[in-house]
């Protein structure tokens, strides 16, 4: 039993914890899910909801009953959303590939520092080191590393999304394989 200064604290916490407070805090949260666009249903998108249809009938087979062709559609809407997934990942890291200046913000700020120390007044000399450091973009191997860092929380947050969609897949696959499998045991008897 849970006691009840423990259930007042808890009332405590969840009032203060409402979510941002802000005009701008709740204009920026409601936009989270649009962001990439990875929250939304498969079938709320209606090219994406014909693409389902579509594959939910070349899983499920001809003459399938509404069952079958229900538990296809699960399997179906899961592939559909960790090809979108994917895409979507591909889409970032290529955009921010073919980016010739794409730079870190962490070395964008650094490079800014630099700067402002050179439009004070008396400025000190500016070496080809410094040069070098303020104009230079990462290329290569560096650019590709910079742009996973860079990049590492929208690339962990596709990640959550396509193991959900993995998962859904996982147990829609397993569920239409089962009823498949009492479906041909009731034909046998």
């Amino acid at each position: 039993m849970t006691s009840e200064r423990k259930i007042r604290a808890n009332r405590a916490n969840a009032r203060a914890s409402t979510g941002p407070q802000t005009t701008q805090g709740r204009t920026r949260a409601a936009r989270n899910a649009l962001r990439h666009a990875l929250s939304l249903p498969v079938c709320s998108i209606p090219a994406l909801s014909e693409e389902v249809e579509t594959l939910a009938g070349e899983i499920a087979g001809a003459g399938a009953s509404a069952k079958t062709q229900e538990l296809a559609r699960g399997v179906a809407e899961a592939q559909i959303d960790v090809r979108r997934i994917r895409y979507a990942r591909h889409q970032l890291l290529s955009n921010a590939l073919s980016n010739q200046h794409y730079d870190s913000k962490a070395n964008i700020r650094k490079k800014l520092q630099v700067l402002r120390a050179f439009l004070r007044l008396n400025p000190p000399d500016m070496s080809m080191e410094v040069r070098e450091l303020v104009t230079s973009t990462p290329q290569g191997p560096d650019k590709f590393a910079t742009i996973l860092s860079g990049e590492a929380k929208q690339l962990l947050a596709m990640d959550r999304y396509e193991r959900r969609a993995l998962s859904r897949r996982k147990f829609a696959v397993r569920a239409f394989d089962e009823a498949r499998r009492r479906g041909s045991r009731d034909c046998n008897n």
